[in-house]
């Protein structure tokens, strides 16, 4: 059985270094800033009518005339969930009641649109109440209830306060009562609701929570044909889907005997960790294995370096083995949060450093691009290739954008990167019975339910000394990243002995001690597996857990005729940008090519030996258009 879990919201208090700062700028610039658009408040923003929505479901509960009707996304409601669960965990970390004001408002307006017997979804409310429950497939009503039940259980857990978690509990006892009292033969066409219920019976330890939960995984892919069939029976859609693609809706199989990582990348992860979840609370093996095989099939063969997942844009989808184009990948930003969501459930049934390793790299690369360093720009897509005059402009690229928006038509990136990144704490720390856990290494003062606390001081990732601060007594695990080949652990200035274990060392502390831990960070040269046919002959650059990238901007404006030199030397250099601010450039000797200006030439290339200068790829697409590379050839 289940018993290790994460720390609680209000157990991490921030610091002052890279992981804080971020924290901080959710708190003061993003949050802000989506609310905003979420009244339409922005100008030259993309629209998003989120709040509108609500107060015209509120008035069609009571037959009076909306103002303009619904617009947005079938799922636009949920825009307004993820927004109100960070505020819930940055109201954790950084009190505000001014902010929690706000939020108590919009969960008014909120709980006005529910309906009498719970239902709560304004697409349907606004538009036909009659389509209710239909169309599971593309309908999306079960994944915005998923996270408005996230958002309720987050909220009552920083603040204590009830009303969204009763609106909730209400609208899950209706959606028990419609797939379980009622007999509804349906399972969500996104899943997420599944993950949401589970933590809904974490904080009311109300069985049928945990037993809807189940339901909705143990049903799935029984019947594949269950799509197909509810499509028969309506004459009306939302994208045109039939139901047919069984793969793309992880139904081809119970989940029990799925093995690949196959379909929409971020249904399919939000599936995956309610799958980890669960086996873990119920002791399921069978469960926790075929987790194992979906874990191994994305993180083995169909993920990115910068632990992007989704290759293509057909679908947001995995595609097959090996098949991770740069140039093309789609690597929504939502999958890697899902994927870290994945990894810290996986984690739940076993500590493991692989998990929290990948945890790591989504974070600091993909999800970190995801926004710009202002926090009023996204990006959804996130490429490791982007060259001005084809990105965006040929059909093959047109998804692949050169510079973020402002927001999206569909927007569900840019408030999951404020959840994410405002609940990171509960991501970095987790306890046992006997051992308190550090998978990440985030600054801050942590508070564990046995009494041990530890203060977290550090630089990192961009310097790998880590310092803790004891007070209590207790027993340490602490991650060691696969990258790090060699490191030191020192106990009161004294080398100690350590257990190691799958990625981590176990060792017992007393109060007033103090620990640091030393990492190598050593600027190191990566070398893509050759089954990836995109990647023939590339190699990239990783210090630490960053990825790093060959921006135009600072290599002459053009990146296509570079390549790195084998066994060339790199360099760190400290610099201070006007617009990245403080960071460490990587100078890494490599070449210029010299070419004919003809479309193909017999005469080979002249190399002349220059510097080559990368960026952490998080960083990229913050100072103007320009080209971006993370492979480059080797010669």
């Amino acid at each position: 059985m289940k018993t290790y879990k994460e720390i609680s919201s209000l157990a991490y208090t921030p610091g002052k270094g890279f992981t804080g700062k971020y924290q901080k700028l959710i708190k003061d610039k993003v949050i802000p800033y989506q609310y905003r658009v979420l009244n339409d408040l922005n100008e030259d923003t993309e629209k998003s009518h989120v709040v509108r929505n609500f107060l015209n479901a509120a008035k069609a509960l009571k037959n009076e005339d909306t103002d303009d009707g619904f617009y947005g996304m079938v799922f636009q409601d949920s825009d307004a969930a993820k927004w109100l669960e960070a505020v819930a965990y940055s109201l954790a970390l950084f009190p505000d009641k001014d902010l929690e004001k706000t939020a108590d408002g919009l969960i008014g307006i909120i709980a006005s649109a529910q309906d009498t017997d719970g239902y709560l979804n304004t697409y349907y409310t606004v538009k036909d109440k009659d389509k209710r429950w239909t169309n599971i497939l593309e309908g999306h009503e079960l994944y915005c209830s998923g996270h408005f039940i996230e958002a309720a259980c987050a909220y009552f857990e920083a603040t204590g306060k009830d009303t969204l978690l009763k609106v909730m509990t209400k609208n899950a006892d209706h959606i028990y009562d419609v797939f379980i009292k009622d007999g509804h033969e349906g399972y969500p066409g996104h899943p997420e609701i599944e993950l949401a219920l589970l933590r809904l019976y974490e904080i009311t330890k109300e069985e049928k929570y945990l037993s809807l939960a189940k339901h909705f995984i143990d049903i799935r892919g029984v019947d594949p044909r269950y799509y197909e069939k509810e499509r028969q029976r309506r004459n009306w859609t939302v994208w045109n889907g039939d139901g047919r693609n069984h793969e793309y809706q992880q139904s081809a199989a119970p989940v029990r005997e799925q093995k690949d990582a196959v379909g929409h990348s971020v249904r399919a992860v939000y599936l995956y960790t309610a799958m980890a979840d669960l086996a873990a609370r119920t002791d399921d093996t069978e469960l926790f294995k075929a987790c194992k095989n979906l874990w191994n099939s994305i993180t083995g063969k169909r993920m990115y370096i910068t632990g992007a997942i989704g290759s293509t844009v057909h679908g947001e989808a995995f595609t097959v083995d090996y098949d991770l184009p740069g140039d093309t990948v789609y690597g929504e930003t939502c999958a890697s949060i899902g994927l870290m969501f994945f990894a810290r459930q996986m984690l739940q049934n076993e500590i493991k450093g692989e998990y929290a390793d990948i945890m790591e790299r989504a974070f600091y690369n993909t999800v970190l691009a995801g926004m710009e360093i202002t926090g009023e720009r996204f990006f959804y897509v996130n490429p490791l290739e982007v060259i001005p005059g084809i990105s965006q402009k040929a059909c093959t690229h047109h998804h692949i954008l050169t510079q973020r928006p402002k927001w999206y038509t569909c927007a569900c990136c840019p408030p999951n990167v404020a959840r994410l990144v405002s609940s990171l704490g509960t991501y970095a720390y987790g306890e046992s019975d006997t051992t308190c856990c550090c998978h990440l290494f985030c600054d801050g003062k942590i508070k564990f339910r046995n009494g041990l606390t530890l203060t977290c001081e550090t630089d990192y990732p961009y310097d790998f000394t880590v310092k803790y601060t004891v007070s209590g007594k207790g027993r340490l695990a602490v991650r060691i990243p696969r990258w790090s080949k060699t490191y030191t652990l020192k106990v009161n200035s004294k080398e100690t002995y350590a257990e190691e274990k799958d990625g981590y060392v176990y060792f017992s502390v007393n109060d007033g001690d103090e620990i640091t831990l030393n990492l190598d960070g050593t600027p190191k040269f990566i070398y893509a597996n050759r089954k990836i046919p995109a990647l023939t002959g590339m190699t990239a650059v990783m210090r630490g857990p960053l990825v790093y990238c060959f921006e135009g901007i600072d290599n002459e404006k053009n990146i296509l005729f570079l390549s790195l030199k084998r066994n060339g030397e790199i360099k760190e250099k400290t610099i201070t940008d006007a617009t990245l601010g403080e960071t460490v450039m990587l100078e890494i000797e490599g070449y210029k090519a010299e070419c004919e200006d003809s479309l193909y030439s017999e005469n080979e290339p002249t190399y002349t030996p220059c510097i080559l200068r990368a960026v952490p790829y998080y960083l990229w697409g913050n100072r103007g258009e320009n080209q971006m590379r993370v492979w480059l050839n080797m010669i």
